[in-house]
């Protein structure tokens, strides 16, 4: 028996981490075509984009597990199957729920190991990604000047050459300055030049040779002046210092980030949407409390009499009962009131619908810390009992089963979830529907497989349906 297990399980392992490394592999290919942009021509050094890479596989591990999981159990059980050793073991008095126990046994501590992972170990990956990345696009593009195109990587400074060469020499400079406070830019046009650095890689230094600086100002006169004065200065040499600091990438403060629902781990996320729901309800109570003062019955008399007089009914048109002489003021005030009202009710929707959004949000997310673990149980109690009933293994039919209902279950799930997050449904429920719909699937499956069925048996159906041809055609004789 523990020969057996032991044979299960090495059957198992191998396809399974072949399969997880290659699916990681190729989320991780679709990771850099997605940020190609932001990371190519930046002058990152390699290792920064590999920690960038390092962080992101942390999340692809919720598609890739369950995936993995899938297509090497039915790898695992077609392959026994296809060589007949699943009709030993049976041959043996083993059923197939005893055979399936070891890599069940498997398979629920991966599910832990997954939860345990998705509650510490995938907030602090996408903590550390989500600052990481936000440095990576906000990092201006390293200073290459162009051939005959503006750059305008210098914060204040447009900066156009007619022809550069790679000793650092420069022809035809054009320098739009910014960085004043008037608003009025001043011009430096150069012959040649020659670009370089300071010794400490802080300051850019062009050196200009042959040119003529304008610059224009309001005029002398204190009050407003439509002339202007321009000034223009021509040099032989002069030099123009730019900072190199903005083009250091600089680490963001991770505190920043910490309180997305992505970076949160149990704990978290529960104090979040109590924070959120306190929040919601102070809007409600402000809003409530604001309406009421414009609806409420105004009587000075209230507390201090205990009088009862009938409501007055009125019937018709409710401006009739006023006075014609004050019925313009009750229209111009009831109209007042309710742009009030409208002015009032339209700053803090914003605000609720934010706030619902959040909670939402939260609420998917604490749920997604389980559905990791449920969902590598369930695609196994799919992948076994398909395994063992097409008795193919290798990387051609399995796979292709595997990616089918990988597939099914993905669509499912990305679509619930976006519905949840929209408000449509439930987020409970748009969270776990795609395990709910393929639940009584992997019941059915391993119902088949413990069964013996030839669910996937062409021949099967084959002798099916001429038994069901021949009954037809013998029913068809006798009547005649």
């Amino acid at each position: 028996m523990k020969k057996i297990h032991l044979l299960l399980i090495k059957a198992f392992v191998k396809p399974f981490i072949v399969t997880f490394f290659i699916v990681m592999f190729i989320l991780l290919m679709l990771f850099l075509f997605k940020y190609v942009d932001d990371l190519i021509g930046k002058g990152f050094e390699w290792y920064m984009i590999l920690e960038l890479m390092f962080y992101a596989s942390a999340a692809n591990v919720s598609m890739a597990l369950p995936l993995a999981i899938l297509l090497s159990s039915i790898s695992t059980f077609g392959t026994l199957g296809e060589n007949y050793e699943l009709v030993a073991i049976k041959s043996a008095g083993i059923s197939l729920r005893s055979a399936m126990k070891p890599l069940f046994i498997c398979i629920i501590f991966i599910a832990i190991g997954s939860f345990l992972f998705s509650d510490y170990m995938l907030p602090k990956a996408n903590l550390k990604f989500g600052s990481l990345l936000w440095d990576v696009r906000n990092k201006k593009l390293s200073f290459l000047i162009k051939e005959g195109v503006f750059n305008n990587s210098i914060p204040g400074y447009s900066i156009r050459v007619d022809k550069k060469y790679e000793d650092g020499r420069l022809e035809g400079i054009m320098i739009y300055d910014h960085s004043g406070n008037n608003g009025i830019a001043k011009i430096i046009i150069a012959k040649d030049g020659k670009m370089g650095k300071t010794a400490d890689e802080k300051y850019l230094i062009l050196k200009l040779n042959n040119g003529v600086r304008y610059e224009e100002s309001a005029g002398k006169s204190t009050s407003y002046n439509p002339r202007q004065e321009l000034y223009r200065m021509r040099f032989k040499e002069t030099e123009q210092k730019f900072d190199f600091s903005s083009f250091k990438l600089g680490k963001t403060d991770e505190n920043s980030f910490r309180g997305n629902t992505a970076m949160l781990n149990l704990k978290g996320l529960s104090r979040k949407a109590d924070s959120l729901k306190r929040e919601l309800d102070s809007i409600n109570n402000f809003s409530n409390t604001v309406l009421a003062s414009y609806y409420k019955q105004n009587n000075a008399n209230k507390g201090y009499t205990k009088i009862v007089i009938p409501p007055k009914k009125i019937e018709g048109d409710i401006l009739k009962t006023i006075p014609k002489n004050q019925q313009l003021g009750a229209v111009q005030s009831a109209l007042d009131q309710a742009q009030s009202i409208s002015q009032t009710l339209s700053n803090k929707v914003p605000d609720h619908d934010d706030r619902v959004k959040n909670i939402i949000k939260a609420r998917v997310e604490y749920q997604r810390k389980f559905t990791l673990a449920v969902s590598c149980i369930l695609l196994f109690f799919i992948g076994a009992p398909l395994g063992a009933i097409i008795r193919k293994g290798g990387l051609g039919l399995p796979v292709v089963m595997a990616i089918v209902f990988f597939l099914i279950y993905h669509i499912i799930s990305t679509v619930a979830e976006k519905s949840a997050n929209q408000g449509n449904i439930n987020p409970i429920l748009g969270i776990w529907l795609a395990i709910i719909v393929l639940s009584p699937l992997g019941a059915f499956l391993t119902y088949k497989a413990t069964a013996d069925s030839a669910l996937f048996d062409i021949g099967a159906y084959k002798v099916f349906f001429a038994n069901l041809f021949k009954k037809k055609s013998k029913g068809g004789q006798i009547s005649s």
